[in-house]
């Protein structure tokens, strides 16, 4: 298991059943973790990893803000993006200051075609793994304007030792749902993890505990 320590100056993580009102989590889910872990390490394939487990706890209590802005959407397919009926304000809760640690276990991976993810992001942190890596842009959490300021092996944050973190994990009687896999045509293929946020330290959690990132059409044809 590995732990990131990842700080984002502005973050806004959409609840899935958002609409005019882009509500935002108190942190990002499985899923959006695991496709910011894609995105550091240059991975495209987001079915390369399947069966990683990650999740993400928040340290402290970010500032909360709502903001009007411009968003798309497709109303109108004869349209372009942004353009007539495709565009319209709409507010937005955004969080400032965003200090989250990350959990990342490869052990029950489905695939290892170029090593485990664990390994892959591990290496993503040295200086020499760093510069092989062949990637798209800016790193970020989110939405992609919503760029990453830095990621750091836990040890490497000695300033966390006197703070908590609250984390989601797996509780079968918990109160909190969260996706690990999310289909973007439709709704019918989006997997959900039940869990809650629970006050903990920096020590890594139960592996049993992490929610875990399936897709059930892929495994269906391994």
């Amino acid at each position: 298991m590995i732990g990131l320590y990842v700080t984002v100056p502005i973050a806004s993580f959409r609840r899935g059943a958002a609409r005019e009102y882009w509500e935002t989590l108190p942190l990002p889910s499985p899923s959006t973790v695991y496709g910011f872990l894609l995105s550091m390490v240059g991975e495209v394939d987001r079915t390369c990893h399947i069966g990683a487990r990650c999740t993400a706890g928040v340290i402290g209590h970010p500032d909360e803000s709502t903001v009007l802005r411009k968003l798309w959407r497709i109303k109108d397919k004869k349209l372009g993006l942004g353009n007539g009926s495709n565009v319209r304000p709409d507010y937005q809760e955004l969080l400032t200051d965003v200090r989250l640690v990350i959990w990342l276990d490869s052990s029950e991976e489905v695939t290892e075609s170029e090593g485990t993810l664990q390994q892959r992001v591990a290496a993503s942190l040295t200086t020499d793994g760093r510069s092989r890596i062949s990637r798209f842009g800016g790193l970020s959490l989110g939405e992609s304007t919503h760029m990453v300021d830095e990621v750091l092996p836990i040890q490497r944050a000695p300033e966390l030792a006197d703070e908590s973190v609250r984390m989601f994990l797996l509780d079968k009687s918990g109160n909190f749902t969260l996706p690990v896999w999310v289909d973007h045509v439709g709704s019918s293929g989006t997997r959900n993890a039940l869990g809650r946020l629970i006050e903990v330290g920096f020590e890594p959690p139960d592996v049993s505990r992490l929610p875990k990132i399936q897709d059930s059409k892929v495994l269906m044809t391994k």
